[in-house]
């Protein structure tokens, strides 16, 4: 057993790859090999793996990975594709980006492969999905290779012992309260993870979903910011006391990574996080918690929901040279086949799901995934990007705002905060520092 249940990698691989016809235009050059930037998380580390022996064993295209920790993909794919360096065919890319890198003409749309592709079935995409990969012309520009919300995942053996029992819609203080009673120092187990990691995408993932619950919000319908309201700062102060107090050791630097370290190997009683992380977490041969874990829904304070919208995808650049080529890895890598291919192979806790209704209608991913299926695909349908928290919003997001500056805005916020958990400055400073930086952002969108 390995462990752990994943490394933030960075690396290079070469594999190859299967299926897919494309439209669109013709490869310059042969085609015959192409680049891939990807994020380093479970899912597309498998996919990485199982390239060469069966995308390019079936079509002869090879391709080369890169791999790189969440952050630092966020880094790399921004500068070359804003930058058109046309260093990659293929990228990972998410919701946040999608919308935005359309609008700016760095993308390939895919709506006309994908409606060329007989066999990519782009109806049975879920719709929450394909509307967040969408541009305002309504075409798609990137596909999903994951989809998901966020959920409280919590050690069934641990609560049982101490007589607990999760709701399955908690509140937030439901939560604290449980993390006071099983966070355990002698053995070494943390009542609750959540990501400390500076980074729009890692800290504030899981905490604008606080702020959205406690009725806080980045910027008011008018573009009036509200970093430093007293909601806002409410949420806030909430999480970072929540972490310190029984949160899990480094929390300054514990992002999605880490957690999932930490949680499945039996490290915190809960964790709240991607809906995606469950399949790694029933992954025998991967975590030390897989069958005691419950799941339940995002927890909340002043909304009936708050489970963010999220998805993976892969994207064509516009400087890529071989667009036909990309669009047949892109196709196999998101197609219903591919996920029958790595149930059956890897294991159906593997599956990349959360894009596709027909994932749900496979008995054997449904049989595998029976603890969080259902509710994983509930989350996501009940996610709303356009009314996340209990006041209008300027732009979609529940989890970001979707503008540009909100990359740059969120992480320099985050890092304040993420110095607050590490109890080197307060939630107020952080906050008020962060409100300047807000008005700024706001300058350029009204």
């Amino acid at each position: 057993m390995r462990p752990a249940l994943a490394l933030a990698v960075v690396a290079v691989l070469t594999a190859t790859g299967c299926s897919g016809a494309g439209g669109g235009s013709s490869d310059d050059g042969d085609g015959k090999s192409i680049t891939v930037l990807m994020v380093g998380n479970p899912q597309m580390e498998d996919l990485a793996k199982v390239t060469a022996d069966n995308f390019t064993k079936e079509t002869g295209i090879e391709v080369r990975f890169t791999i790189l920790p969440e952050n630092e993909l966020r880094d790399k794919v921004t500068q070359d594709v804003a930058t058109q360096g046309g260093q990659y065919d293929v990228a990972t890319i998410g919701a946040y980006e999608a919308p935005i890198w359309s609008k700016n003409g760095w993308l390939h749309e895919l709506s006309s492969y994908a409606d060329a592709d007989t066999g990519y079935d782009r109806a049975d995409l879920l719709q929450p999905m394909v509307t967040s990969l969408s541009g305002e012309d309504g075409k798609l520009y990137a596909a999903p290779f994951y989809g998901e919300s966020s959920f409280l995942m919590y050690n069934k053996e641990l609560f049982a012992a101490k007589g607990l029992s999760m709701p399955e819609r908690p509140t937030w203080q439901q939560v604290a309260q449980f993390a006071a009673q099983l966070d355990d120092e002698k053995a070494g187990v943390s009542g609750i993870c959540l990501r400390g990691l500076p980074g729009w995408g890692e800290l504030f993932a899981p905490l604008t979903t606080v702020v959205n619950t406690f009725g806080g919000t980045w910027f008011e319908k008018d573009w009036t910011p509200k970093v430093n309201s007293p909601e806002f700062v409410e949420a806030t102060k909430f999480y970072v006391d929540l972490v310190r107090e029984h949160g899990e050791p480094g929390a300054p630097q514990a992002g999605f990574t880490e957690c999932l370290n930490t949680f499945g190997q039996g490290k915190a009683a809960m964790w709240y996080d991607a809906t995606s992380a469950a399949g790694t977490l029933e992954d025998t041969s991967a975590s030390t918690v897989a069958g005691k874990v419950g799941y339940a829904y995002a927890p909340v304070n002043k909304t009936k929901s708050s489970g963010w919208l999220w998805a993976w995808a892969l994207a064509m650049p516009k400087t890529t040279k071989h667009p036909d080529a990309a669009w047949k890895f892109i196709s196999w890598a998101t197609g219903k086949e591919y996920e029958r291919m790595i149930g059956s192979s890897l294991g159906w806790s593997r599956v990349p799901a959360g894009k596709r209704q027909s994932t749900y209608a496979i008995p054997e991913y449904r049989e595998s995934a029976a603890a969080f299926a259902d509710l994983t695909l509930k989350s996501i349908q009940e996610a709303d990007p356009k009314n996340p928290g209990v006041q209008p919003r300027p732009a979609l997001g529940v989890q970001f705002v979707g503008i540009p500056e909100f990359a740059d805005l969120g992480t320099k916020v985050s890092q304040e905060v993420s110095a607050a958990i590490a109890g080197s400055t307060t939630v107020e400073k952080a906050l008020a520092d962060g409100q300047k930086l807000a008005e700024e952002a706001a300058r350029e969108n009204r």
